[in-house]
């Protein structure tokens, strides 16, 4: 239906980027529409998070009660219809080592360009309190080994992603990057970098590609980021709590009699969206007979 299906085209671009000099920025996105805007718009790369995915999916806080399954579908969905390099948090991988490799064998298959491994424990444990550490060296070591035994194209990528900084410091996140560029991760992914020094000394000992996720507004000049091989930002996920925010306001304004004019673009905005057009084209070669046609 679109070149958009060709999976392994998406993640050649996908590690080109990596391999790049420049630092991105990836659309936050949640479903089809919004990830076809992002094209639209001329962004490089889409990402959907965890947490945004409890959200879309189950209107849940991000707990990581999602299953694999149903986080699978989505990714599926979103995936079919974009021609951009697609990768999404799959949190811990939703169990142990085997089930990290079944993960990766469900969200390959869904046609996603690459996937980040966390190595935090999760989800939460009975008693706990404060933020989940991260799970023993080798066992996380374990878990990224068995994520690129499982993939089937060798250019999906796979991330290894730590909150370690945070947690349990920098010297703890530092181990644990060298362990998994030593297992053979295609890129590491750290969330909770607060200062420049922690980002430089990350840098420093990456020689796999860096993203970043979760940095301050401070943090966040490309040009020197790239420079340091930072090659990806997350900067937030404000389009889905926008798309929240207008629909709770709309149905407010609706509820209380109040129906605003409807934006002269809208309509025109989501028939591009949805390929309103191209559906046309295919109903006339497809759903009409060459009599009707010529008549």
């Amino acid at each position: 239906m679109s070149p958009s299906l060709n999976a392994n085209a998406r993640r050649r671009a996908f590690r080109a980027h990596l391999a790049g000099t420049a630092c991105l920025y990836p659309a936050s996105i949640y479903d089809p529409l919004s990830a076809r805007a992002a094209e639209e718009l001329g962004f490089e790369l889409v990402f959907m998070a965890g947490s945004v995915a409890s959200l879309v999916i189950l209107g849940a806080p991000d707990l990581v009660i999602v299953t694999l399954s149903e986080l699978a579908e989505q990714a599926r969905r979103i995936a079919r219809a974009t021609s951009l390099p697609f990768f999404l948090d799959a949190d811990h991988g939703f169990g142990n080592a085997l089930s990290v490799m079944r993960s990766v064998e469900e969200l390959e298959a869904a046609g996603l360009s690459g996937i980040t491994i966390e190595d935090t424990a999760l989800p939460e444990h009975f008693g706990q309190s404060g933020a989940s550490a991260p799970h023993a060296l080798d066992e996380s070591i374990g878990k990224m080994k068995a994520a690129l035994a499982a993939r089937s194209d060798p250019d999906f990528v796979v991330i290894g992603r730590s909150g370690a900084v945070a947690t349990t410091g920098l010297d703890d996140a530092l181990l644990r990057i060298a362990a998994y560029q030593d297992a053979g991760v295609d890129a590491i992914f750290l969330s909770g970098l607060s200062t420049r020094e922690e980002v430089e000394a990350c840098a420093a000992a990456c020689r796999v590609p860096l993203l970043l996720g979760n940095v301050p507004p401070t943090l966040r000049d490309a040009q020197a980021l790239a420079s340091l091989g930072v090659r990806a930002v997350i900067t937030g996920h404000r389009p889905h709590s926008a798309a929240v925010r207008a629909t709770y306001e709309t149905l407010r304004d609706t509820r209380a009699g109040v129906l605003g004019p409807q934006p002269d673009d809208e309509p025109s905005m989501i028939n591009r969206l949805s390929r309103k057009t191209e559906f046309g084209a295919w109903r006339t070669a497809f759903l009409t007979s060459d009599k009707e046609a010529q008549s």
